[in-house]
C-alpha cells in the first residue's frame, strides 16, 4: 500500500492473516444461523469452529436456574476436560471484547483453552469453550472465535424470539380447541388437539359442540386452510358464526348453507372444511352434513369401523353453497370419530388408501371414548404426523332403566 492510500502498509503475514481473518467471518455468516433453532445454531458454531480454528470446541447454553447446559460438541471432546488450578487469565483483542485464556497440559501436551461469552443484549446466553494443542491462538484467531459467538448470540436471541411468539400463538389455539362447548349428558365425549412438530405455526383445525333443544347435540369439526396466526383468527370467527347459526336449531345441512353465504360476504376470509353431525339419542339417530371435508367414522360393538357415507360439498367461504344431509342410526354400542385430515393423510398416499386405513383398524374391545380415541391415535402414529390433528369422539350414554 502506498501512503497515497491513507493507511500504512503492514507486514505482509500482518494482512494475509486479516484477509484469512475477513474470509473466516465471510463463511460464518453463511454457516451459522441457517435455521431459528437453539439446538441447531449452537451445533452450527461449534462444527465451524472445529473446522477452521479449533482441535475440539463446547457451547454451553444458560438454564434458567443459572447453570449451564452443554448443548453441542465437536472435535477432540477429551481437550476439553483438562483442568487446572490456575486462573485464567483475560485477554482484550481488537475492539476491546475479552476472552478467558487457559494453557494446560493434557498427557504432555500443552492445551490452550478460551472461552468466549455468547452476548444478549441485557444478559448472556452461554458461553464457547475452544480447545487447541500445542500452539495457542493469534489475535486474528481470537478475534474471529469472538465474532462468530456474538453471530451466534444474535441467532439465538432471534431464535428465542420466534420460541416465545410461537409458545403463544400456540397457548392460544390450545385454549381456542381444547375446551369445546359442555355436549348434553347423553353423550360421552372425548377430543385431542396435536400441533405438528414440537413447535410449530397454528393452524386451522377445531372442534366444537353445540347444545340444541330437546337432548340433541351438534358435533362439528373443521379446518381453516393455511397455518399461522390469521389461520387460528379466520378458525374463531368460523367458531362464533357457527355457534349463531346452529342456536337457530336449523339442520346441519341448512346451517352449513348459511355458514357459507355469511362467511362468502367476507372476501379476506380462508376457505374451510367442516363436518357437523347433530346426534338425537332420544330417537337414536345421528344427521351429517359435509363442507369439503373427510368422513367420519363409526366403530361398533365389535370396535370394527365403517365410514360414514356423507354427501360433500365445497368448502365454507365459496358462497356455491348445496349442501346435502343424510340420517343414520346409531347406538349406544357404537362410537363417532369426527377427524381433520392430518390424522389419515401421509405425503405421498391417495385419500383412498388413507382412510382404508383408519376403517381397518381393529381395537380393543370394551374401551371408553378416551380409550378408544387414544388408541387409534397411537395405531395411526398420529403424533408423528405431517399436519396438524383434531379428533372429535362421541358415544350416546344409555338409558337407565
Amino acid at each position: 500500500m502506498s501512503e497515497h492510500d491513507g493507511r500504512s502498509a503492514g507486514p505482509p503475514g500482518e494482512y494475509e492473516a486479516l484477509r484469512a481473518r475477513l474470509r473466516a467471518m465471510e463463511a460464518a455468516a453463511e454457516q451459522i444461523g441457517t435455521r431459528l433453532d437453539e439446538k441447531a445454531i449452537c451445533e452450527e458454531l461449534a462444527g465451524f469452529l472445529f473446522r477452521n480454528l479449533c482441535d475440539a470446541v463446547a457451547v454451553d447454553l444458560r438454564t434458567e436456574d443459572g447453570g449451564l447446559d452443554r448443548v453441542a460438541v465437536a472435535g477432540a471432546v477429551g481437550l476439553l476436560a483438562t483442568r487446572t488450578d490456575r486462573s485464567p487469565s483475560v485477554r482484550a483483542i481488537d475492539g476491546w471484547h475479552p476472552l478467558s485464556e487457559w494453557v494446560v497440559a493434557s498427557g504432555g501436551t500443552r492445551v490452550h483453552l478460551v472461552s468466549v461469552p455468547l452476548p444478549a443484549h441485557d444478559r448472556v446466553h452461554g458461553a464457547v469453550l475452544a480447545a487447541r494443542a500445542g500452539g495457542g491462538f493469534s489475535d486474528h484467531e481470537a478475534a474471529t472465535l469472538h465474532f462468530t459467538a456474538r453471530l451466534a448470540a444474535v441467532h439465538l436471541g432471534h431464535a428465542r424470539e420466534m420460541a416465545a411468539t410461537e409458545d403463544t400463538a400456540m397457548n392460544l389455539q390450545r385454549a381456542l380447541v381444547s375446551e369445546p362447548g359442555r355436549p348434553h349428558p347423553n353423550l360421552e365425549m372425548a377430543s385431542r388437539y396435536l400441533p405438528v412438530g414440537t413447535r410449530a405455526l397454528v393452524g386451522g383445525d377445531w372442534f366444537e359442540t353445540v347444545r340444541l333443544h330437546f337432548g340433541r347435540t351438534l358435533l362439528v369439526v373443521g379446518d381453516v386452510m393455511g397455518h399461522g396466526l390469521d389461520a387460528a383468527v379466520d378458525m374463531n370467527a368460523y367458531r362464533s358464526t357457527l355457534r349463531d347459526v346452529a342456536s337457530t336449531d336449523l339442520a346441519p345441512h341448512r346451517v352449513l348453507r348459511q355458514l357459507d353465504a355469511l362467511v362468502a360476504e367476507d372476501p379476506a376470509r380462508r376457505p374451510a372444511t367442516c363436518l357437523l353431525v347433530r346426534v338425537d339419542p332420544t330417537r337414536g339417530v345421528a344427521d351429517f352434513a359435509s363442507a369439503g371435508h373427510l368422513p367420519p367414522a363409526v366403530f361398533g360393538e365389535d370396535s370394527t369401523a365403517v365410514l360414514v357415507d356423507v354427501p360433500v360439498g365445497p368448502p365454507l367461504g365459496t358462497g356455491v353453497g348445496g349442501y346435502e344431509g343424510m340420517t343414520r342410526r346409531i347406538t349406544p354400542e357404537e362410537t363417532l370419530l369426527m377427524f381433520t385430515d392430518g390424522l389419515v393423510e401421509r405425503r405421498g398416499e391417495d385419500i383412498d388408501v388413507s382412510l382404508a386405513r383408519l376403517a381397518g383398524l381393529r381395537l380393543p374391545v370394551g374401551e371408553t371414548v378416551e380409550e378408544m380415541v387414544d388408541a387409534v391415535i397411537t395405531a395411526l402414529d398420529a403424533r408423528h404426523a405431517e399436519d396438524d390433528v383434531a379428533v372429535l369422539a362421541a358415544r350416546v350414554r344409555p338409558r337407565r332403566p
